[in-house]
């Protein structure tokens, strides 16, 4: 039986990767210091005997030597995830928890353990046609530069997998609402209209099933995908703003979209991206926009608090 922890497992991706894990028999161990008063999210799987949880946090080297000791894989999704919140905790602040924990995390791993990254296409910057693995990292915000580095830490050793992925929507027990998509549908199922800024930039989506379902891949393809860095999405979801709302109008028609440029994206991304790297080795995703789309709707009764569900 593999042993796994992930650490921030409480989050948007953690916990809707832990019951996949748990389905699959892996006895599972999740660090989260639960800052945004997720635990509640976690109490599902507290009966399953292969599930294990300590709130505290990844700087805490004491607890996490404890707990990464005896693990055959490492999940390391603990972060300040968006722009958003990297400027509002600031470089330090930001610096501290994204990279060095990156490193002291990495310093402590033998060999053997596998180390999976959850990493960010904010890395890449402003770039200008198709964007690949081979593609030069120009972070230009807080969050972009402290994950590059942190991917650059993690790739120093041999066994270590770093996944950049696209922009996440979708149904988690841990939701998040600010999420372009996710936010989107739901302003115009609740508000019936939303103001896009950048309309003509092009993003790329993956649901947030799918990227959890990368990281059983690469543990069930750890020989052929280890020492590598994957982007990881969908060649069929490189869509612009204005495309999305587009899609999401199919579905709501009477919601309005309004584009004007009253802000900007600091990360810049404005990028057609290429996921023929990780299709080489048979993972395609099986979700699309519109059944993420879908899948807000059904639960709009269920998401009455919406401030509970972003991350700043």
């Amino acid at each position: 039986m593999k042993k796994v922890l992930i650490t921030g497992g409480a989050g948007y991706v953690g916990t809707t990767l832990t019951p996949m894990l748990l389905d699959r028999g892996y006895e599972v161990t999740v660090v989260d210091n639960l800052l945004f008063n997720n635990g509640d999210r976690m109490i599902p799987y507290i009966t399953d005997k292969n599930f294990t949880f300590h709130k505290g946090d990844v700087r805490d080297l004491e607890l996490l030597k404890s707990l990464v000791k005896d693990k055959d894989v490492v999940i390391h999704l603990a972060a300040y995830v968006g722009y958003p919140i990297c400027r509002l905790k600031g470089e330090k602040e930001s610096h501290s928890l994204n990279t060095k924990a990156t490193q002291d995390l990495v310093d402590m791993l033998d060999d053997d353990q596998y180390l999976l990254f959850g990493s960010t296409g904010s890395n890449y910057g402003e770039v200008f046609g198709l964007c690949t693995e081979e593609t030069p990292l120009n972070p230009l915000s807080i969050y972009g530069r402290t994950k590059t580095d942190a991917e650059a830490i993690v790739m120093s050793r041999e066994n270590s997998t770093a996944f950049r992925f696209a922009t996440a929507f979708g149904i988690s027990p841990r939701m998040r609402l600010d999420l372009l998509v996710n936010d989107l549908t739901y302003k115009a199922m609740t508000e019936g209209y939303a103001v896009i800024y950048e309309s003509h930039f092009l993003r790329t989506f993956i649901h947030v099933r799918d990227l959890s379902r990368s990281f059983i891949f690469a543990i069930d393809n750890q020989d052929k995908m280890r020492s590598n860095v994957y982007n990881v999405g969908s060649n069929k979801m490189n869509h612009t703003k204005k495309q999305v709302c587009e899609i999401i109008n199919k579905q709501v028609p009477d919601a309005y979209f309004h584009y004007a440029d009253i802000k900007e994206d600091v990360d810049k991304r404005n990028y057609k991206v290429s996921y023929d790297k990780i299709n080489a080795l048979g993972f395609e995703v099986e979700i699309s926009l519109e059944e993420g789309i879908e899948e807000i709707k059904s639960s709009i009764e269920l998401l009455e608090h919406s401030l509970r569900y972003r991350n700043v």
